[in-house]
């Protein structure tokens, strides 16, 4: 079944790929906006459109949705610090958007989970209901260490020195709001070490009481997280509901 086109597109900026869609709810409202960044390893060649099935299952579901699309790894303009820059000025621009409801989650898949865990980072995220990251690069020197991608991470950051990395890194930071990682454990694109050695980065920085949690997804591949009607979107989708009304 065809995913329906999406109620509008509105810039954030003045590069085409500088756009979000919005998917307006078709179930009574939950007065929750959900933040959709889709994943591809940063690339060009993975766009927004790869994640308009499960936003269109979260505007079933009664939320607000706006999917974010952003300059990427082989574009002008895109790679770091260009692609996170973007992320964090559409979702500035979501929360200023008088159609969508203050209370805002924010999901990321894949390397959509990285650039999401690091919006969680910066002081502009107070306010946000949380973050789910969905088989997240959340440790960026792991994402590099283990070649995931082939290289992705390398050419993401390009020629970027040490104190880019760091900063580019959400291990390496504490998040400033509640940060949910679900990984399924037979990911074999981005496996579910990356979350654990986030989780373990983050409490190790900011103490026992950080807000993260992992969810482990048993028999979930990376896909399986984005897929509606899978077992691992129902767990997905009762993570947003309860940051939700957290």
């Amino acid at each position: 079944m065809d995913t329906p086109a999406p109620h509008r597109t509105t810039a954030y900026g003045s590069d085409p790929a500088q756009v979000y869609d919005v998917r307006e709810p078709t179930a009574p409202s939950t007065q929750t906006s959900v933040v959709v960044v889709h994943g591809g390893f940063w690339r060009a060649k993975w766009d927004r459109d790869h994640a308009a099935p499960q936003a269109q299952a979260f505007a079933g579901l009664g939320h607000h949705v706006a999917v974010v699309e952003y300059r990427r790894t082989g574009m002008p303009g895109g790679g770091w610090p260009g692609t996170f820059r973007d992320v964090m000025v559409a979702v500035a621009a979501v929360r200023a958007d008088p159609s969508f409801p203050a209370r805002t989650v924010l999901v990321g898949h894949s390397a959509g989970g990285h650039l999401v865990a690091l919006v969680a980072a910066q002081p502009e995220a107070l306010g946000l209901a949380g973050v789910v990251a969905l088989a997240g690069c959340t440790d960026l020197a792991l994402t590099r260490e283990r070649d995931l991608g082939s290289g992705a991470a390398l050419a993401f950051m390009g020629t970027q020195d040490s104190g880019a990395w760091f900063e580019a890194d959400p291990a390496r930071h504490s998040p400033a709001v509640p940060v949910v990682l679900m990984h399924g454990d037979e990911d074999d694109t981005v496996p579910i070490e990356v979350s654990e050695s986030y989780v373990a980065a983050t409490r190790a920085s900011a103490g026992p009481h950080a807000q993260v949690e992992l969810r482990r997804i048993p028999g979930a591949g990376h896909f399986d997280v984005i897929k509606p009607g899978t077992p691992a979107f129902a767990q997905v989708v009762a993570a947003i509901g309860a940051l939700s009304t957290g």
